[in-house]
Protein backbone atom coordinates (compact mmCIF):
# COMPACT_ATOMS: atom_id res chain seq x y z
CA UNK A 1 0.00 0.00 0.00
CA UNK A 2 2.60 2.27 0.92
CA UNK A 3 5.08 1.42 -2.36
CA UNK A 4 1.23 2.39 -4.24
CA UNK A 5 0.68 5.51 -2.72
CA UNK A 6 4.29 6.67 -3.64
CA UNK A 7 4.54 5.24 -7.05
CA UNK A 8 5.10 7.65 -10.08
CA UNK A 9 1.72 6.40 -12.25
CA UNK A 10 -0.27 7.06 -8.90
CA UNK A 11 0.77 10.22 -8.37
CA UNK A 12 0.98 11.45 -12.06
CA UNK A 13 -2.77 10.64 -12.15
CA UNK A 14 -4.05 11.09 -8.50
CA UNK A 15 -2.50 14.50 -7.48
CA UNK A 16 -4.26 16.19 -11.31
CA UNK A 17 -7.55 14.61 -10.09
CA UNK A 18 -7.11 15.68 -6.63
CA UNK A 19 -6.15 19.66 -7.60
CA UNK A 20 -9.07 19.49 -9.63
CA UNK A 21 -11.62 17.99 -7.01
CA UNK A 22 -10.61 20.48 -4.66
CA UNK A 23 -10.90 23.40 -7.44
CA UNK A 24 -14.28 22.19 -7.81
CA UNK A 25 -15.40 21.71 -4.32
CA UNK A 26 -14.44 24.97 -3.59
CA UNK A 27 -15.53 26.61 -6.56
CA UNK A 28 -19.54 24.99 -5.89
CA UNK A 29 -19.15 25.86 -1.86
CA UNK A 30 -18.92 30.02 -2.27
CA UNK A 31 -21.45 29.42 -5.18
CA UNK A 32 -23.81 27.25 -2.88
CA UNK A 33 -23.32 30.36 -0.08
CA UNK A 34 -24.16 32.75 -2.21
CA UNK A 35 -27.30 31.05 -4.25
CA UNK A 36 -28.41 29.01 -0.66
CA UNK A 37 -28.78 32.17 1.88
CA UNK A 38 -31.05 34.46 0.02
CA UNK A 39 -32.87 31.26 -1.28
CA UNK A 40 -32.94 29.99 2.75
CA UNK A 41 -34.33 32.81 3.64
CA UNK A 42 -37.42 33.31 1.21
CA UNK A 43 -38.10 29.47 1.86
CA UNK A 44 -38.28 30.39 5.45
CA UNK A 45 -39.79 34.07 5.62
CA UNK A 46 -41.82 34.05 2.05
CA UNK A 47 -45.87 33.73 2.33
CA UNK A 48 -45.92 33.14 -1.48
CA UNK A 49 -47.71 29.76 -2.78
CA UNK A 50 -44.80 28.62 -4.43
CA UNK A 51 -42.55 28.40 -1.04
CA UNK A 52 -43.55 24.53 -1.20
CA UNK A 53 -43.30 23.57 -4.85
CA UNK A 54 -39.66 25.64 -4.72
CA UNK A 55 -38.23 24.01 -1.39
CA UNK A 56 -39.50 20.71 -3.28
CA UNK A 57 -37.68 21.36 -6.13
CA UNK A 58 -34.29 22.56 -4.10
CA UNK A 59 -35.09 19.12 -1.76
CA UNK A 60 -35.23 16.98 -5.21
CA UNK A 61 -31.82 16.20 -5.52
CA UNK A 62 -32.16 14.21 -2.07
CA UNK A 63 -34.44 11.54 -3.02
CA UNK A 64 -33.60 11.49 -7.05
CA UNK A 65 -30.56 8.86 -7.88
CA UNK A 66 -27.98 10.97 -9.01
CA UNK A 67 -27.85 8.94 -12.80
CA UNK A 68 -30.90 10.30 -13.00
CA UNK A 69 -30.03 14.09 -12.03
CA UNK A 70 -27.28 13.81 -14.02
CA UNK A 71 -28.51 12.30 -17.16
CA UNK A 72 -31.16 15.35 -17.25
CA UNK A 73 -28.48 17.81 -16.95
CA UNK A 74 -26.30 16.46 -19.50
CA UNK A 75 -29.59 16.47 -21.90
CA UNK A 76 -30.15 19.88 -20.38
CA UNK A 77 -26.49 20.86 -21.11
CA UNK A 78 -26.42 18.96 -24.31
CA UNK A 79 -26.39 20.33 -28.63
CA UNK A 80 -30.18 19.66 -28.44
CA UNK A 81 -30.75 21.25 -25.03
CA UNK A 82 -32.09 24.37 -24.21
CA UNK A 83 -28.99 25.57 -22.48
CA UNK A 84 -26.52 23.92 -24.70
CA UNK A 85 -28.00 25.96 -27.58
CA UNK A 86 -28.22 28.98 -26.12
CA UNK A 87 -24.53 28.86 -24.66
CA UNK A 88 -23.50 27.85 -28.44
CA UNK A 89 -25.53 30.66 -29.74
CA UNK A 90 -23.45 33.06 -27.14
CA UNK A 91 -20.33 31.55 -28.88
CA UNK A 92 -19.23 29.58 -25.48
CA UNK A 93 -19.53 26.07 -26.90
CA UNK A 94 -21.27 23.43 -24.48
CA UNK A 95 -20.63 22.68 -20.83
CA UNK A 96 -21.36 19.24 -20.74
CA UNK A 97 -17.76 17.75 -20.33
CA UNK A 98 -16.04 20.76 -19.01
CA UNK A 99 -15.60 22.28 -15.63
CA UNK A 100 -17.77 24.68 -15.91
CA UNK A 101 -20.61 22.07 -16.20
CA UNK A 102 -19.14 19.82 -13.48
CA UNK A 103 -19.77 23.25 -11.53
CA UNK A 104 -23.24 23.91 -12.47
CA UNK A 105 -24.21 20.24 -11.92
CA UNK A 106 -22.30 19.92 -8.51
CA UNK A 107 -24.44 23.41 -7.33
CA UNK A 108 -27.14 21.63 -7.54
CA UNK A 109 -27.06 18.33 -6.72
CA UNK A 110 -25.39 19.77 -3.28
CA UNK A 111 -28.08 22.79 -3.19
CA UNK A 112 -30.18 20.97 -0.49
CA UNK A 113 -27.38 20.35 1.81
CA UNK A 114 -26.71 24.26 1.69
CA UNK A 115 -30.04 25.64 1.91
CA UNK A 116 -31.83 23.20 4.89
CA UNK A 117 -29.86 23.71 7.70
CA UNK A 118 -29.33 27.59 6.69
CA UNK A 119 -33.53 27.97 6.10
CA UNK A 120 -33.96 26.11 9.70
CA UNK A 121 -31.53 28.26 11.48
CA UNK A 122 -33.98 31.55 9.35
CA UNK A 123 -37.32 29.84 10.79
CA UNK A 124 -35.70 29.85 14.56
CA UNK A 125 -34.92 32.99 14.43
CA UNK A 126 -38.10 34.81 14.17
CA UNK A 127 -39.37 38.16 12.65
CA UNK A 128 -38.12 40.33 16.16
CA UNK A 129 -34.11 40.76 14.62
CA UNK A 130 -35.52 42.28 11.47
CA UNK A 131 -38.04 44.22 12.75
CA UNK A 132 -35.74 46.12 15.44
CA UNK A 133 -33.48 46.59 12.59
CA UNK A 134 -35.55 47.78 10.13
CA UNK A 135 -37.37 50.04 12.60
CA UNK A 136 -33.95 51.51 13.01
CA UNK A 137 -33.83 52.54 9.72
CA UNK A 138 -32.11 49.38 8.04
CA UNK A 139 -32.87 48.58 4.29
CA UNK A 140 -33.74 44.77 3.99
CA UNK A 141 -30.79 44.17 2.06
CA UNK A 142 -28.66 45.59 4.93
CA UNK A 143 -30.60 44.02 7.71
CA UNK A 144 -30.27 40.39 5.91
CA UNK A 145 -26.35 40.90 5.96
CA UNK A 146 -25.80 42.54 9.16
CA UNK A 147 -28.23 40.77 11.43
CA UNK A 148 -29.71 37.83 9.86
CA UNK A 149 -26.52 36.19 8.49
CA UNK A 150 -24.70 37.00 11.85
CA UNK A 151 -27.24 35.39 13.76
CA UNK A 152 -27.14 32.22 11.01
CA UNK A 153 -23.70 31.88 11.29
CA UNK A 154 -22.82 28.04 12.86
CA UNK A 155 -26.10 27.14 10.30
CA UNK A 156 -23.69 28.88 7.47
CA UNK A 157 -19.95 27.05 8.87
CA UNK A 158 -22.99 23.55 8.43
CA UNK A 159 -23.74 24.63 5.40
CA UNK A 160 -20.30 25.31 4.08
CA UNK A 161 -18.91 22.33 5.48
CA UNK A 162 -21.35 20.01 4.36
CA UNK A 163 -21.28 21.36 0.56
CA UNK A 164 -17.79 20.99 0.66
CA UNK A 165 -17.31 17.32 1.78
CA UNK A 166 -20.53 16.69 -0.49
CA UNK A 167 -18.74 17.95 -3.57
CA UNK A 168 -15.93 15.64 -2.69
CA UNK A 169 -17.71 12.85 -2.72
CA UNK A 170 -19.74 12.72 -5.94
CA UNK A 171 -20.10 10.27 -8.48
CA UNK A 172 -23.22 9.88 -10.11
CA UNK A 173 -23.41 13.51 -11.50
CA UNK A 174 -19.90 14.15 -12.33
CA UNK A 175 -19.73 11.31 -14.03
CA UNK A 176 -22.78 11.85 -16.50
CA UNK A 177 -21.98 15.16 -17.23
CA UNK A 178 -18.23 15.26 -16.98
CA UNK A 179 -17.23 12.19 -18.02
CA UNK A 180 -13.60 11.03 -16.38
CA UNK A 181 -11.32 13.01 -18.99
CA UNK A 182 -7.94 13.32 -17.17
CA UNK A 183 -7.42 16.53 -15.99
CA UNK A 184 -10.51 18.27 -17.14
CA UNK A 185 -13.29 16.31 -15.58
CA UNK A 186 -11.77 13.19 -13.96
CA UNK A 187 -12.36 14.22 -10.15
CA UNK A 188 -11.31 11.28 -7.18
CA UNK A 189 -14.30 9.73 -7.37
CA UNK A 190 -14.20 9.03 -10.72
CA UNK A 191 -10.82 7.77 -10.53
CA UNK A 192 -11.55 5.99 -7.92
CA UNK A 193 -14.33 4.27 -10.31
CA UNK A 194 -11.04 3.49 -13.56
CA UNK A 195 -9.04 2.17 -10.34
CA UNK A 196 -11.52 -0.71 -9.82
CA UNK A 197 -12.79 -1.45 -13.70
CA UNK A 198 -9.02 -1.98 -14.11
CA UNK A 199 -9.13 -4.08 -11.07
CA UNK A 200 -6.23 -1.86 -9.30
CA UNK A 201 -7.58 -2.22 -6.36
CA UNK A 202 -4.42 -1.22 -4.29
CA UNK A 203 -4.84 2.46 -5.78
CA UNK A 204 -8.54 2.66 -5.03
CA UNK A 205 -8.02 1.46 -1.61
CA UNK A 206 -5.53 4.16 -1.29
CA UNK A 207 -8.21 6.74 -2.32
CA UNK A 208 -11.38 5.55 -0.99
CA UNK A 209 -9.75 5.32 2.59
CA UNK A 210 -8.76 8.65 2.26
CA UNK A 211 -12.25 9.98 1.56
CA UNK A 212 -13.56 7.64 4.40
CA UNK A 213 -11.56 9.34 6.41
CA UNK A 214 -11.94 12.87 5.70
CA UNK A 215 -15.69 12.19 5.75
CA UNK A 216 -15.27 11.30 9.39
CA UNK A 217 -13.37 13.84 10.17
CA UNK A 218 -16.27 16.10 8.37
CA UNK A 219 -18.75 14.31 11.01
CA UNK A 220 -16.91 15.29 13.84
CA UNK A 221 -16.86 18.87 12.78
CA UNK A 222 -20.67 19.09 12.14
CA UNK A 223 -21.06 17.59 15.98
CA UNK A 224 -18.80 20.15 17.19
CA UNK A 225 -20.55 22.75 15.56
CA UNK A 226 -23.87 21.75 16.73
CA UNK A 227 -22.58 21.47 20.22
CA UNK A 228 -21.47 24.63 20.27
CA UNK A 229 -24.64 26.27 18.62
CA UNK A 230 -26.71 24.68 21.04
CA UNK A 231 -24.23 25.64 24.27
CA UNK A 232 -24.48 29.46 23.01
CA UNK A 233 -28.28 28.69 22.55
CA UNK A 234 -28.75 27.65 25.83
Amino acid sequence: MIDTLFSPDFVASAWPALALTLRLAAVTTVLLLVLGAPLAWWLARSPSPWREPVGALVTLPLVLPPSVLGFYMLVLMGPNGPLGQFTQWLGLGLLSFSFTGLVIGSVVFSLPFAVQPLQAAFADMGPRPMEVALSLGARPLDAFVSVALPQARHALLTAGVLGFAHTLGEFGVVLMIGGNIPGQTRVLSTLIYGHVEAMEYAQAHVLAGGMAVFAFAVLLLLARIRRHAESRHT
